[in-house]
């Protein structure tokens, strides 16, 4: 390996390692609130409503700023927004923390949340460009499991610190803290990497620059992402109650859903690992192949018998995303990938929000079964949609 490429691999390492730091703390960050709910209902005297308002409000707030971050990035570059929105989000944290009221926690958690549509679209623009050569799906799979890594952080510091300080505490040190570690990341930024030093227009229309392939076919793609996204939020949605109706309690269901996350955890790292040996074709329809005959599955199978399987539906229910985020960059030239993320994730987000709902309104008019069914047809279509893109993937 020569010199110049050895520094190009540091500068992507060095890359890669930033955006999933980021991506760490940003999912934390929205995953510290979920465990503190019922202290801040309790402390409140919030009614359920009024806490499903709370946590609708601050994660839905992270999905508004996507598409406008992608087009400041191309002005900013991504490195001082990605800092940037962390900073808000960890100040909305510690704004929240203060709040003497719900009325005042409910603005700062909108007003908080805002910074959170920073980190998905760009931190996967910019290292899908470090990563242009080679090891994209790898790469880019990578930094998709780093944010499980922070959802996990988040609740297992809520657990040491609830308890001895309050949801309060909890949010402002969680804030102060992410404020002070993005200050000492700031100063690293000339030995970060080459690619998050100037601006995305520098790349546009360079020699290395690879052509658009035609819009329908991003259409396209958002389309099966939409799709994907919208059996992930119904699935984790509507599998506790399979499992309820099997005569599981609260606390098995909890335990086996462990199960889940982990194996999705470890499919958003695997298949992006697969996707640069194997194609992102080949593991789009095996793993939403395998999603929607489990579902089905699931409905006629003993619980001794399903319980080995939530690590397989895991695998193949989260894992698609890692395939479907760095197909996104074979579809569009490096230098417009951070507005192409944010109207991707921004789609997807939508899908993730209005599944549970549409798919709740087909189980009360029907049953669990036929909802389930429903689903696994639908996931089941993402097989020929994808097919469309095999000229372009």
């Amino acid at each position: 390996m020569n010199q110049e490429s050895s520094t190009s691999v540091s500068a992507a390492r060095k890359t890669l390692a930033f955006g999933s730091v980021t991506h760490i703390w940003s999912d934390a960050f929205f995953a510290l609130i979920v465990p503190l709910l019922p202290f801040i209902a309790q402390d409140l005297g919030l009614s359920y409503a009024q806490t499903g308002m709370l946590k609708t409000v601050f994660s839905g707030a992270s999905g508004v700023l996507q598409i406008p971050a992608g087009y400041l990035a191309e002005v900013w570059g991504e490195f001082w927004l990605l800092i940037g929105g962390n900073v808000w989000v960890a100040g909305g944290l510690i704004a929240m923390g203060f709040s003497p009221t719900y009325i005042t926690l409910l603005v700062t958690a909108l007003l908080g949340g805002l910074g959170g549509g920073m980190q998905h679209p760009l931190a996967t623009s910019m290292i899908s460009r470090a990563y242009e050569r080679s090891n994209s799906f790898t790469a880019i799979g990578t930094v998709n499991f780093a944010g499980d890594l922070g959802k996990m952080a988040g609740p297992a510091l809520a657990a040491i610190t609830v308890p001895l300080l309050g949801w309060r505490s909890t949010f402002i040190i969680v804030g102060v803290a992410g404020v002070l570690f993005m200050a000492i990341t700031m100063t690293l930024k000339g030995s970060i990497a080459v690619a998050t030093a100037g601006k995305i227009r520098d790349v546009q229309g360079s020699a290395e620059d690879v052509p658009d392939a035609p819009s329908k076919a991003f259409v396209l793609l958002s389309a099966v992402g939409m799709l994907d996204a919208a059996t992930r939020g119904a699935a984790l949605t509507f599998l506790p109650f399979i499992l309820t109706e099997k005569g599981l309690d609260v606390a098995q269901v909890s335990v086996l859903f462990v199960l889940v996350f982990a194996g999705g955890a470890g499919g958003k790292l695997v298949l992006g690992w697969l996707g640069d040996h194997i194609g992102g074709l080949a593991l789009i329809w095996s793993s939403k192949g395998l999603t929607a005959v489990l579902l089905v599955s699931f409905l006629v199978l003993p619980t001794v018998a399903i319980v080995p399987l939530l690590v397989l539906f895991g695998f193949g229910l989260n894992g698609t995303s890692s395939v479907l985020y760095a197909s996104v960059a074979r579809l569009v030239s490096p230098g417009k990938r951070a507005r192409k993320y944010g109207i991707y994730y921004t789609a997807t987000e939508v899908a993730t929000a209005i599944a549970p709902l549409g798919y709740g309104l087909l189980a009360d008019a029907t049953n669990l079964s036929v909802t389930i069914v429903a689903m696994a047809v639908i996931t089941a279509m993402i097989l020929p949609f994808s097919q469309l893109l095999r000229r372009y993937l």
